[in-house]
Formats: C-alpha cells, sequence, structure tokens
C-alpha cells in the first residue's frame, strides 16, 4: 500500500487504487514551499474579498495553512471529519476514475507544484490546484453532495475513443508545460494537437458533455448573481492571476444551465466566458435534469449504439433488473427498438450490481446475445408472466419450444431452466440443442453450446463500466506518459539551498544565517529570481533593517526593468509584505 488508509478510504474499489501514489513529502523542496507560500498569501489576500463565504472557513477546516505545503495524511485526519479524504495521484488521471473517486467522497489532488515559472497558471493539476482549490469548498455540505453526487452520474456516462485521445493529449500537455527543458516549439505543437481534438470530436459523448458541467461549475463556477458573484471554482481559487480577471467585465458572466454542458473550453487559455449558480442546491437541480438525458436514464437503441461506439467496457440493464456487462458490439432493431443485442469478449450477468451465480466472464467469454421485447402476437411480456401463464405457452423446464418474437428473433430449443430475482420474476432462460435466428440469419447454433436467453421488454439503462465491479479485472490502466521531475543541476541545487537557509531563518531553526550574504549571491549568480528577494525583503522590514530593504527593493525594481512578465509578480508580493508593516 502507498498510502495511509482510514474508514473512508478503505471502502475505495481495487481498480481506484491503481492511481494512488505516495505524496513522498520529502520531495517538496523550499522553491516549492516559497511558491506555496506566495500563491497562498496573494490569493487569501485577494479571495477573502471575491470567494465564496465557505473559502475562508474551508481552509482552516480542511487543514491547509498559508506557510506549507499541505501533508496529505494531515489533510486526512481532518478531511474524515466532514466525511472525506484524499489521496495523491500523478497528474491527470481519466475523467471517469476522477469522477469515481468523488462518488466514494475522496478529493482527488495531483501531488506534484507548479514551477515558479508557471506560478500564476499550470495547465497540469497541482497540489495548489486541487489542495488549496478544491478541498475548502467541500467543507460546505451542500456543495460537497453535489460534488459526490456528480461523481456517481459522471462516472456512469459513456465516453467516446476521441474522449480518451484528447484525455491523453491534455495530459501530455500539461506534463511537458510543467518540464524545464521542454521547447516552446513542442508547447506549441501540443496545443495544436488539441485545437485539432477538440475541432473534430464530431457529436460530444455523455462523457464530454458532462466534463463541460464539472469545467464549469467544480473547476470554473461562480455562484451568486451575474452582477455581484463570488467564486467557488477551484481553477479559479487557485489561479492568481484568472481570478483577479474574471471578476473584470472583460469575462462575460451567464447563469448557469444545462446549456453549460453544450459549451465546450479551452484548457490551455483563460476563459472568456463564466457560468454564475445562484447557490450550491442549483447546481444539483441541474445534474439532475442532465442525467435525465442520459443513457443511464433512458436505455434504448441510443443507449446501446453508445456503448458500441465507445469500444469499451459497459453495462445495459433490461427491464427486469438483469444487467449484462461487456463490450457490446451488435444491436439489431425493428421499428426504432432493440430486438437484439450483441457483446463480444468477456461479458458477465448480474442483478443490482451483483453478478449471478454461474454466469461471470468466464462463463461466457466469449460474448453474450440475447432477444428483447415481447412475444409476436402475445400481449403479455414474459417478464410479466404467471407461472401459469409460462406453463401455458411453454417456458417450461424440459420443453422444447419455438420462441418467435415482435421482429423476426426466433429462439428454438430445449429449455433447461430459468432463473428468477428476488421478487420471483423470470429473468434468464437457459436453452440446450438452441438455434438463434434473425429472420434467415443464424446468430447462435447448438454447436456453441447452452444458450442463456436473457428476459426483458425493454433496455432501460446503458452506461459506462460493469455493473459488478469485481467482475472484470479493472487493473490494467497505463498511460502513455508519465509526470517528468525536474532534473536539478549544480546551480539549481545552490539556489535551492539559498531557499532553505532563508526559510530556515524565518521559521526560527537557523537564525545564523546571514540574509545579506544570501542577498549577494542571489544577485550575482540568479539575477532573475525575483522571489527569494521578496521572502529577504520581508525579513528585512521584519528586522527594520531600512537599508537593507531599500538594497532588495532597488535590486527588484532592476529585475522589473529586465524582466516586464515579473512587474505585477514583483508589485504583489512587495504590497502583501508591506500591507504587514503599514502600521
Amino acid at each position: 500500500m502507498v498510502f495511509e488508509s482510514n474508514s473512508i478510504l478503505d471502502k475505495l474499489p481495487n481498480h481506484l487504487r491503481q492511481y494512488i501514489k505516495p505524496q513522498n513529502y520529502e520531495h517538496y523542496n523550499a522553491i516549492d514551499q516559497a511558491v506555496w507560500r506566495y500563491v497562498m498569501r496573494k490569493n487569501i489576500d485577494y479571495l477573502s474579498q471575491v470567494a465564496h463565504k465557505s473559502y475562508i472557513p474551508g481552509l482552516k477546516k480542511t487543514g491547509i495553512s498559508i506557510n506549507n505545503i499541505p501533508n496529505m495524511y494531515g489533510m486526512n485526519r481532518i478531511l474524515k471529519e466532514i466525511g472525506w479524504a484524499a489521496v495523491a495521484v500523478d497528474g491527470f488521471i481519466p475523467p471517469s476514475a476522477f469522477m469515481e473517486f468523488q462518488a466514494y467522497n475522496v478529493l482527488v489532488i495531483a501531488s506534484d507544484i507548479r514551477q515558479l515559472e508557471n506560478i500564476e497558471y499550470t495547465p497540469a493539476p497541482d497540489i495548489i490546484h486541487e489542495g488549496a482549490g478544491h478541498a475548502p469548498i467541500i467543507a460546505n455540505p451542500e456543495y460537497a453532495e453535489y460534488l459526490r453526487r456528480f461523481g456517481e452520474i459522471g462516472c456512469k456516462a459513456i465516453s467516446s475513443k476521441k474522449d480518451f485521445e484528447l484525455y491523453e493529449a491534455v495530459r501530455h500537455l500539461s506534463i511537458i508545460k510543467e518540464a524545464r527543458e521542454t521547447t516552446k516549439t513542442e508547447i506549441e505543437k501540443a496545443e495544436k494537437n488539441i485545437e485539432e481534438l477538440q475541432n473534430n470530436m464530431g457529436t460530444p459523448s455523455e462523457m464530454a458533455l458532462i466534463r463541460n458541467l464539472h469545467w464549469w461549475t467544480v473547476e470554473y463556477g461562480l455562484i451568486g448573481t451575474v452582477e455581484k458573484p463570488t467564486i467557488y471554482g477551484a481553477g479559479l481559487l487557485s489561479s492568481i492571476g484568472e481570478s483577479a480577471w474574471c471578476m473584470t467585465d472583460e469575462v462575460k458572466k451567464v447563469l448557469y444551465s444545462i446549456e453549460a454542458a453544450n459549451t465546450s473550453f479551452d484548457i490551455t487559455k483563460p476563459q472568456p466566458q463564466l457560468f454564475v449558480t445562484p447557490d450550491f442546491a442549483y447546481l444539483s437541480q441541474v445534474l439532475e435534469e442532465f442525467a435525465n438525458t442520459m443513457s443511464l436514464r433512458k436505455g434504448g437503441i441510443s443507449g446501446v449504439q453508445k456503448l458500441i461506439d465507445a469500444v469499451d467496457l459497459g453495462t445495459i440493464e433490461l427491464s427486469t433488473g438483469l444487467q449484462v456487462s461487456g463490450n457490446f458490439s451488435n444491436v439489431i432493431a425493428h421499428e426504432g427498438q432493440v430486438i437484439y443485442f450483441q457483446t463480444s469478449g468477456k461479458t458477465a450477468l448480474s442483478y443490482r450490481e451483483k453478478e449471478l451465480i454461474g454466469h461471470s466472464t468466464k462463463n461466457h467469454a466469449t460474448g453474450f446475445g440475447s432477444p428483447v421485447g415481447k412475444l409476436k402476437g402475445i400481449n403479455i411480456s414474459i417478464e410479466n408472466m404467471s407461472p401459469r401463464d409460462l406453463k401455458a405457452y411453454n417456458i417450461y423446464e424440459g420443453k422444447n419450444v419455438v420462441l418467435e418474437f415482435e421482429g423476426g428473433i426466433t429462439v428454438a430449443g430445449d429449455i433447461i431452466t430459468g432463473t428468477r430475482n428476488l421478487q420471483g420474476k423470470i429473468i434468464l432462460v437457459t436453452f440446450k440443442n438452441c438455434t438463434v435466428k434473425h429472420k434467415s440469419t443464424i446468430l447462435f447454433s447448438p454447436n456453441n453450446g447452452l444458450y442463456n436467453m436473457a428476459v426483458g421488454e425493454k433496455i432501460v439503462s446503458a452506461f459506462n463500466g460493469p455493473a459488478d465491479l469485481s467482475s472484470f479485472d479493472l487493473n490494467s490502466h497505463v498511460t502513455s506518459s508519465s509526470t517528468l521531475k525536474k532534473e536539478l543541476n549544480d546551480k539549481d541545487r545552490n539556489l535551492e539551498k539559498l531557499y532553505h537557509q532563508i526559510r530556515d531563518y524565518r521559521e526560527g531553526t537557523n537564525t545564523t544565517t546571514s540574509r545579506n550574504k544570501v542577498f549577494r549571491e542571489v544577485k550575482e549568480n540568479y539575477p532573475n529570481d525575483w522571489l527569494l528577494s521578496i521572502e529577504l525583503y520581508e525579513l528585512a522590514k521584519t528586522n527594520n533593517d531600512v537599508s537593507f530593504s531599500a538594497e532588495i527593493l532597488h535590486h527588484l525594481n532592476q529585475i522589473k526593468l529586465d524582466n516586464p512578465k515579473y512587474g505585477h509578480l514583483i508589485d504583489d508580493g512587495l504590497a502583501l509584505v508591506d500591507k504587514i508593516f503599514v502600521n
């Protein structure tokens, strides 16, 4: 086990555990801690005015401090009090897995932290985004329930092959943008690839649509009124640049509705338009409205076709409650209704998310097919037949029968037995010497062995993943790339050492460090490093060293002249320090 478990994490299914990695807190260096401290001080100073009222109290409730990157184990001890937990992962994980974690009240935290060069914004999920963005708002009970419910519904959304291609492309961009050696050309190429994929997605899948809802709420949501909103989305709460920009008139504000599902986003650019929800309860209302459009609740031929197009493991549920999980490969329809479905490869049958005894993937290793609907010329469906009705129509043990369904499917063979649900309704009939046809096309022949016919008048649900998680080996996720760890050269290591000395001095663990000596070395060897100089400026002001603070200020002004892109970051950092000593 690579993580410290607790009562909430103990409930996670095995296939989600494959994404969890150790946080390795000791891998954060003093520069990382300085980046965290700068962003958090800046955020709290600004967000206390524009963030939802849950944000500042939520930081305390979830164990997020200003001065130190949160330790996952410490967070978990506090999160459990509000019924949540947190785990570390390696950057982006597949959307369905991300949402499934939420369904178990588990916050997924990418434990890496952005480089100083990307201090304002990074497309890569990092601990600033996850820890300081997502965690505080879940302390609000209404929002926490929305997040859990979103995960529960979202992980059932059916994806497409193109969704996975886009996920891999976005993951790749997020990795190379945080990699020190990446060239501008490589980043532009990755961004162009994402743009081309986004422009050629075709009809958006359910996962694409619900990801839009997730983006415009959980990541980039505003709350209140269009005229006077506050921030609750983690992407905004963790971006010191975009949290300010989104409050200006340059960003259009629109009342949140289900239309957000059809509004795409570009992860590589700031968002020109944001949605405003009046309150957290309204988020759940829109979510349920969207869920009513999903195959999860509608089933039918469109649901089966989505599963076929996804080329991935999915499940259909019949009106009897029988669930068939596998890779769906074919569907036959008549007058807009499914009359036959077929899977290929390993398939399992379940009832109420529990695999039926004798119907595992070992029993259906090469696929499963069955008719759906009513028998021709008979008003009552098989599932609604009483034992007397079943016997009257020869659907009875030991009987040789020919069942002709509406639409031209026939099942002919010797009935061996039937399987019933807890309410006594028959959900499965097993034949020997069986032939299944659609008109003149043979779908199943006696030499294939026993034939199990699912019973159900309709397909009432179709969704991503298996009905019973234990039916399949789901521990097979392999990403095309892993996050790249920054390789430090001797010069980098020396700069990190200087940051460490100043951190120790500020925290009182080593007060013998010469701050003037550190400053001279920074000026000489790292003339463009502005963050350590701001920390030195803070110490100079603390010690009322007027001449030293003036010297540092002069150096920072020179950096601003040489590198205008750092100007606002330096000004903001100085303003935060000066605010402390204004009185």
